[in-house]
C-alpha cells in the first residue's frame, strides 16, 4: 500500500463515519431515541417503550459485533475496551457521576447533540463544559489525579475482560465462536422483551431499536475492517486508521468533544487531526437539523432562569468528567461497549442508570 492510498482510506474511514452519524443524528431526532428518555419514562411515568428501544439496539449491536467476529475477523481483544486490569472504581464512579449529570443536563452527550442542532442553545452550554471538564480528565490536572490515584484502584480479569472469552476458556470453543454464540442468546433475550410489548411493535419505536443498532454494527466495520491497515508503508506496522486510541472504536461522544475543543483552541499548532471520534459529530448535528427542518420544528431556545443555567453547567461539567472516567457515555459503554461483551462496560452502565435513577428519585422528591 502506498502513502497516498493510505489517505484515500483514511478520507473513506471519516467519510463514512460522518454519513452515518447523519443518518443517526436524523433518527435520534425522529425517534426520541434516548438513554435518559428510557430511565426517566420508567421511572416517572412506568413506561418502558424508550428502554425497549435501547434493548433492542443492544441486541441488534451484540449479534452484529458477533457477525464480524465470525466472518469479519474482527476482534475484541482489538477494541479500545480491551484492558489489562478492570478499574472499577473509576468506572462505577464515573458511570454514577456521568447519570446524575445527564438527568440534572436533561439528556445526554448525543441528547445535547441532538437538541442543538434543533435550536437549543442549552446544550451548547452543556457541550462546552463537558467538553473542557473531559479534556481536562483526560490531560490536565484531573488527569493526573485519575490516572494516579482512582485508575490503581482495580482487580486482575481473570479470564479476560470480555464474557466471551470465559466462555471459551470454559467450553473451549474459539473466541470468534464463543462471542457469536454468547451474542446471540444474549440478543435473543433482549429483543424477545423489547418486542413482547405490541405497541412498541407497531411504530416508530421499533425502527429506532434495529437501525441505531445498525449504525453501531457499521461503525465497528468501518473502523475493525475498513480502517485497518496490516502494514503501515512507513512503520511497517498494523494501525487502524483515524482512531484516538489507535484501536477499532464505535459511537462514543463525550471525548470527541473535548478533542473538538482542543482543535478550536491548538489547530494552528500542525498536531491536531480530524479523528473518527470527531467526524461523528458534525454529522449527527447536521442529520438533526435537518430532520428538524423537515417536520418544522427547528427553533432557537434559551436558558431564562439563572438556576436553570446552573443545573445545565453542573450536568455537563459532570457528564464531561464522568464520561472519560467510565471510559465512554450511554452511546460508548450502554450500546459500543456492551456490544464486545465487556464486563467493564457492564459496570459503566450500571453506574449511569444508577446516577440517573437515584437524581429521578431526588428531583422526584423535592419537586
Amino acid at each position: 500500500m502506498t502513502v497516498e492510498q493510505l489517505q484515500w482510506q483514511t478520507v473513506a474511514v471519516l467519510a463514512l463515519a460522518f454519513a452515518a452519524s447523519g443518518v443517526l443524528g436524523y433518527a435520534l431526532h425522529r425517534t426520541h431515541f434516548c438513554a435518559m428518555g428510557a430511565v426517566s419514562d420508567w421511572i416517572v411515568m412506568g413506561n418502558s417503550h424508550r428502554a425497549r428501544q435501547w434493548a433492542l439496539a443492544l441486541a441488534v449491536a451484540m449479534c452484529g459485533f458477533g457477525a464480524l467476529m465470525l466472518f469479519s475477523g474482527i476482534s475484541p481483544l482489538n477494541t479500545i475496551y480491551n484492558s489489562q486490569r478492570l478499574p472499577w472504581l473509576s468506572l462505577l464512579l464515573g458511570g454514577v457521576m456521568f447519570g446524575v449529570g445527564m438527568v440534572l443536563a436533561s439528556g445526554c452527550a448525543s441528547k445535547s447533540l441532538v437538541r442543538l442542532g434543533a435550536g437549543n442553545l442549552k446544550q451548547l452550554v452543556v457541550l462546552m463544559a463537558m467538553g473542557m471538564a473531559a479534556l481536562a480528565t483526560m490531560r490536565g490536572l484531573p488527569a493526573v489525579w485519575r490516572v494516579q490515584g482512582l485508575d490503581h484502584i482495580d482487580v486482575a480479569w481473570g479470564a479476560g475482560p470480555f464474557f466471551s472469552q470465559w466462555l471459551a476458556q470454559f467450553s473451549g470453543w474459539s473466541l470468534p465462536f464463543a462471542g457469536a454464540v454468547l451474542a446471540l442468546l444474549l440478543a435473543l433475550g433482549l429483543g424477545i422483551w423489547a418486542v413482547s410489548d405490541a405497541t412498541f411493535r407497531s411504530g416508530k419505536l421499533l425502527f429506532a431499536g434495529v437501525g441505531v443498532g445498525l449504525i453501531t454494527v457499521l461503525l465497528w466495520w468501518t473502523t475493525g475492517v475498513l480502517a485497518w491497515v496490516p502494514e503501515h508503508p512507513e512503520t511497517l506496522e498494523s494501525v487502524f486508521l483515524t482512531t484516538a486510541s489507535g484501536r477499532m472504536e464505535s459511537m462514543s461522544f463525550v471525548g470527541p468533544v473535548g478533542y473538538w475543543l482542543d482543535a478550536f483552541l491548538y489547530f494552528s499548532d500542525g498536531t491536531k487531526r480530524v479523528n473518527f471520534g470527531m467526524a461523528l459529530l458534525p454529522g449527527v448535528l447536521l442529520g438533526t437539523a435537518f430532520s428538524a427542518w423537515r417536520a418544522g420544528t427547528f427553533r432557537w431556545e434559551g436558558f431564562t432562569q439563572t438556576a436553570d443555567l446552573v443545573r445545565h453547567l453542573v450536568g455537563g461539567l459532570l457528564m464531561g468528567v464522568g464520561g472519560v472516567m467510565a471510559l465512554g457515555c450511554t452511546f460508548g459503554q450502554g450500546l459500543s461497549g456492551l456490544s464486545t461483551l465487556n464486563l467493564g462496560s457492564l459496570l459503566a452502565t450500571a453506574g449511569i442508570v444508577l446516577g440517573a435513577v437515584l437524581t429521578l428519585k431526588w428531583q422526584m422528591a423535592h419537586d
